[in-house]
């Protein structure tokens, strides 16, 4: 049967240059992969990259090497198996599997130490051309450092496609340690948050309070467990926790929001002594009073990055039903549908936008 050399991808020249081609297929060397992808998540951060945020195009070597294809919350079938992949990996043409977002280097103090999330080299799906091009098309070159893992049929695909920003949430709460007895405040309920949401009730704490702008996002919260909902529009966070708390702040902090007043306003309602999460990408820069940190609070400050060790977690979760994409992925379009997708990415009437090739008006085309 006559396979394409060519495919349909959408490809990053510059911020807000982002253009639907038809490029040259991905062929599969030894010890890699290519699958054919089901569905590819918009990440936030593939919202701040579009829109030109200094952390990937500042400086005179941005992080982003364009012309490259974005994407890295993507999920599909193997589709072609280079030599020695079938055993590298432990896959078969067919079987429908994820890769983790980072492509480690595997040689550097990081990843020889098992830390490889944080590899000095890190190249991250949908960022670097042809070392790490990403899922926002038809089919996909899975390098051999690439972390796989496979995904049951049972898992639908609106599920499978969230295994990526579940990973992350999974990653980020369990770097705040959360105590059964933990007031816990998470600032964010975009998709993120949600999942984080979700996986905190999941660790029962005495009160999960979830922060946002979007009432139907709160209301979503509520339903993924949360014990109090705060628009700071309509009513003050911090007067509401030291409510809770006797006074003190909240043990946790979750900072998911993105914006500077997130980080601010998590330092002001946070107690002494209190474990301060921060998993956003930003797109400006964020001044705080530092003397909070130190002098005043002695607050524990904890970064968290990628998902390292989460996927399997992340798949049994969706598998047993624990978690769950219904209410959190909003809308799905095709490739050639990009302008839309993005631009309803962007915005606040959506909460997660897939791609997914050969839907809509790929279809009709």
């Amino acid at each position: 049967m006559f396979q394409s050399r060519t495919m349909t991808a959408i490809v990053c020249h510059g911020p807000k240059d982002y253009r639907v081609e038809s490029v040259g297929r991905p062929e599969a060397g030894r010890r890699e992969l290519v699958l054919k992808i089901d569905a590819c998540g918009i990440c936030a951060s593939d919202c701040k990259c579009w829109s030109g945020a200094q952390m990937f195009w500042g400086g005179q070597n941005p992080y982003v090497k364009p012309p490259v294809i974005p994407g890295h919350e993507f999920f599909g079938r193997v589709d072609q198996i280079g030599e020695e992949a079938a055993e590298h990996f432990g896959v078969a043409v067919g079987d429908r599997v994820i890769a983790e977002q980072i492509v480690p280097c595997d040689k550097c103090r990081y990843c020889r130490s098992g830390s490889y999330w944080m590899c000095e080299v890190h190249n991250i799906f949908g960022f670097q051309k042809q070392v790490a091009d990403g899922g926002m098309s038809e089919y996909m070159r899975i390098p051999q450092t690439a972390r796989v893992h496979k995904i049951p049929e049972e898992i639908s695909l609106e599920d499978a496609a969230i295994i990526e920003p579940l990973a992350c949430a999974i990653h980020t709460v369990n770097r705040g340690d959360v105590q059964l007895d933990d007031v816990v405040v998470i600032a964010g309920a975009g998709p993120l948050g949600l999942f984080m949401t979700q996986i905190a009730h999941l660790k029962t704490p005495k009160k999960l309070v979830v922060i946002d702008l979007v009432p139907e996002r709160l209301a979503l919260a509520k339903s993924f467990g949360a014990d109090v909902v705060i628009n700071p529009r309509e009513e003050d966070p911090i007067e509401i926790v030291r409510g809770l708390t006797e006074g003190y702040g909240c043990d946790v902090y979750i900072e998911t929001t993105g914006v500077p007043a997130g980080v601010t306003q998590g330092l002001e309602i946070i107690r002494k002594l209190g474990r301060f999460v921060e998993f956003s990408v930003f797109g400006a820069e964020t001044t705080a009073d530092w003397s909070i940190i130190g002098d005043r609070k002695e607050l524990d400050i904890r970064g968290a990055h990628l998902a390292p060790y989460c996927y399997p977690v992340a798949i049994d979760l969706l598998q047993r039903g624990l978690v769950t994409s219904k209410g959190i992925v909003t809308h799905h379009y095709g490739l050639k549908d990009w302008d839309v997708a993005i631009d309803k990415a962007y915005g606040l009437d959506s909460i997660k936008v897939l791609l997914r090739p050969g839907y809509g008006s790929d279809a009709a085309g």
